[in-house]
């Protein structure tokens, strides 16, 4: 061995690889990855992450910049090229300068010229010669002033390791500016423009193709080696062809520089280096996660692996994550959920097809969301509704996908209960027209099912047209699915298609035959003792009441309604029976109950993404606020209403677009046109948080002086009627949330009421707000004049 001095002398010459291209947006990972190496608790930290994410080139750019920091420098070791774990510690003593000594093991050579050494070692590649750890532990044992920063797919699994996983590129905000400037802060992006400009040189990022290369950058999930094969496609093809040539990247992204590793040429190649260190069993589970879009839970990882292996499944999961083919996030419940990065997912299903596995999986796929679908659909009509919606959202890619095998493999059963069940997620959560796709395309397929399944999905695509403004086919979808429902004798399917032809029936302007529709409902959904049934068709047949003016009954059934969806917890129905109420307060001529009441429906609504019902609520309150005066507010309002609908794809009937028209006409002859045209489009540019936001803050209107209630003499008159109601409320000792539900408000608005009393009687409790009534009592008549 040479002498330690030379030794040392030789370590400061060694010179680090010094790669050809600067790193580009790693200066938080390089930061926090020196912060660690300083730390004197950190012996051994390793760089995990899947192929292609960049550990080699940050490893290299920390140990430039540390090397300086360390007596005797930095040394990198490339373990690539190794196929024997024996190989490793002479490939280190190489890097060090060190000689081979006869006789001697490499673990004493190298530890007897680190032991008093203070140095940074970067092992580069350690996944695929793990039996070396063990003396990669000795080293570290017998050499205290020796740093590891260590590069690995999966981690080594030390005493004392602590783990950096290295993530992708940061991408552009997808809800963020997507201009040139914007796009171009994005790392992701700007790799791609410094890849482009190699092989292009007059390669400019440009309003025309700034999109196209961030959506490139987002389909490669940062990753990149993906992103630095596919710029260099830039010299054929520009960014705008590449990115319409993407449905198999792992075709396209080839041809990296011949001086890289092979398995750096392709991205392919890249993952295949991955898969090639799992076991059998293990790849066996990576090949079976392929069939999942979007991610999975670990009920239904299990539902897909079950009897296909004997590896665990819990057990394989950790493995695929140590080996960075996975990632693991939570979902809302808390629950983990594990996905794959895009290009990792296609392999995965490429290689699912090729074992001659890709039916199986896709069957036992679509039986588990088949599942999952049709034990939602009776919670979303219940107290759990938001936690399913949730759970739905998050599945919405899997149940596509199972929906989409099931339609083109002609599996008609299974279309047809999964489209069935859940037509009420597409209903509250939309889309509508992809709710009605579905169902279209189930409808169309061939084969003989049970004569139920296809009754119900009948009703449910007539609810939908319906609910899109198709009139014509509402009525002949419900027409057919009440047909088969009467020769099967379900009330609960008799009933539903008559829901919807009693709504086109108003729609029309046909009362009598609504009225006859939703009566009919009615009883036999209390024949069978439906509860939520019971509530829809009480709503509805408040509906019909409040059309023809009879707005005291109206408002009983729609109260009635409303009380029992507070008792099963409808989130949904209780909205709807808000905004109904709002609807009838405002034909009474009641402004401020009518506005409490939409905005709280608003509020439920939008916690639930109801968008339909969201648009008629905003219309609601656009009129709301043209009859207080607002009529700027009422206009934007009035433009983001249209706006979504026409997102939505939804038509009005033409007596809802009469009143719309007439609304409208009032706030135009109200502003100048200019003033108009910029609220209208003001409203329709608007993102809809924004418009809620806006809709949530209008202020509580004047009463018109010939809206004005009479007037009561005495100090009962300093109180407005609905504030008197609360006092009175308030004296028999009702809480705010009594108070709301007697006077079907929010709690909030009863607080409201309360500190407006107490401001107006100036009393400081409740309990002065009782003694002030008991002193004032009886209520004196109003006076008319």
């Amino acid at each position: 061995m040479v002498g330690a001095s030379l030794a040392r002398e030789a370590a400061r010459r060694l010179d680090l690889p010094i790669p050809p291209t600067p790193l580009i947006g790693r200066e938080q990972e390089l930061a926090e990855v020196q912060r660690r190496l300083l730390d004197p608790h950190v012996r051994l930290l390793t760089l995990t992450g899947t192929g292609g994410t960049g550990k080699t080139r940050l490893a290299l750019a920390v140990a430039q910049r540390l090397k300086a920091a360390f007596e005797d420098g930095a040394v990198f070791a490339d373990l690539s090229p190794l196929s024997d774990a024996e190989l490793v510690l002479p490939t280190l003593a190489r890097s060090l300068g060190l000689r081979e000594i006869a006789g001697q093991h490499p673990l004493t050579t190298v530890v007897d010229e680190l032991r008093s050494r203070q140095m940074l070692v970067v092992l580069d590649n350690v996944e695929h010669v793990l039996g070396a750890v063990a003396e990669l532990a000795t080293l570290l044992e017998a050499c205290p002033g020796l740093r590891v920063l260590a590069t690995s797919r999966i981690p080594l699994r030390l005493y004392g390791e602590h783990e950096f996983p290295v993530p992708p590129l940061a991408l552009p905000d997808p809800r963020g500016p997507r201009d040139v400037a914007s796009l171009a802060h994005s790392p992701a992006v700007a790799l791609f423009v410094q890849r482009a400009q190699a092989v292009r040189p007059d390669f400019q990022l440009t309003e025309a193709n700034a999109a196209a290369v961030a959506e490139i950058c987002a389909r490669l999930d940062g990753l990149p080696l993906a992103i630095e094969l596919a710029a260099a496609r830039v010299k054929l093809l520009p960014p705008q062809a590449l990115l319409a040539r993407f449905d198999s990247r792992l075709r396209l992204l080839t041809g990296g520089a011949r001086d890289l590793p092979a398995r750096h040429q392709t991205l392919r190649g890249a993952i295949d280096w991955s898969y090639s260190l799992l076991e059998p069993a293990e790849q066996a589970l990576f090949r079976r996660l392929g069939v999942f879009v979007g991610g999975a839970t670990l009920e239904a990882v299990a539902a897909v692996w079950d009897g296909a292996g004997e590896l665990d499944v819990l057990e394989g999961l950790t493995s695929l994550l140590d080996k960075s083919l996975l990632r693991q996030g939570e979902g809302a419940d808390g629950e983990p959920r594990f996905g794959m990065l895009e290009t990792i997912h296609e392999y995965a299903l490429e290689k699912l097809a090729e074992h001659g596995e890709l039916d199986r999986a896709q069957r036992a796929h679509a039986a588990f969301f088949l599942a999952l679908a049709e034990q939602a659909e009776p919670k979303l009509r219940g107290f759990e509704q938001p936690a399913w919606l949730s759970r739905l959202d998050r599945e919405h890619d899997n149940l596509r996908a199972a929906l989409r095998w099931a339609t083109e493999r002609g599996e008609t059963e299974i279309a047809l209960r999964l489209a069935g069940a859940l037509w009420l997620f597409w209903r509250v959560h939309g889309p509508l027209s992809e709710g009605q796709r579905w169902l279209d395309l189930a409808l169309g397929l061939a084969g003989n099912v049970p004569p139920a399944a296809r009754a119900k999905a009948l009703s449910r695509a007539g609810s939908l047209a319906w609910a899109r403004g198709d009139y014509d086919r509402a009525v002949a979808l419900c027409q057919a699915s009440l047909g088969l429902a009467r020769t099967l004798g379900d009330p609960w399917e008799i009933a539903f298609p008559l829901i919807y032809l009693g709504h086109v029936s108003r729609g029309r302007g046909d009362y009598a035959a609504a009225r006859a529709y939703h009566q009919d409902c009615l009883e036999l959904f209390r024949a069978s003792g439906d509860a939520w049934g019971i509530s829809v068709a009480l709503d509805n047949l408040g509906l019909v009441e409040g059309d023809l003016g009879r707005y005291d009954a109206a408002r009983a059934l729609q109260e009635e309604s409303l009380a029992l969806g507070r008792e099963l917890g409808d989130e949904w129905g209780i909205a709807i029976s808000l905004v109904n109420l709002a609807a009838i307060a405002r034909r009474q001529g009641d402004p401020e109950r009518a506005r409490a009441l939409a905005q709280e429906g608003l509020e439920r609504l939008w916690q639930q993404g109801a968008k339909r019902e969201i648009a008629e609520c905003l219309e609601l309150l656009a009129s709301l606020a043209a009859g207080a005066g607002q009529m700027e507010s009422a206009a934007r309002l009035f433009g983001a209403t249209e706006a979504l609908r026409a997102a939505l794809g939804v038509e009005l009937s033409p007596t809802e677009r009469a009143a719309q028209a007439r609304a409208l006409a009032a706030v135009q002859a109200a502003l100048r046109p200019a003033a108009f045209d910029t609220a209208w489009s003001e409203g329709m540019a608007l993102p809809l948080e924004q418009v809620v936001q806006l809709a949530l803050a209008l202020p509580q209107p004047p009463v018109a002086p010939s809206a004005r209630p009479a007037v009561l003499a005495g100090p009962w008159g300093v109180l407005t009627p609905r504030e008197r109601e609360v006092a009175q409320l308030i004296a028999r000792g009702y809480t705010s949330r009594q108070i709301a539900e007697a006077l079907v408000i929010s709690e909030r608005t009863a607080d409201t009421h309360a500190e407006h009393i107490r401001a107006k009687l100036d009393v400081r409790s409740r309990a002065e707000i009782a003694a002030w009534v008991a002193r004032h009592q009886p209520l004196p008549e109003p006076d008319q004049s």
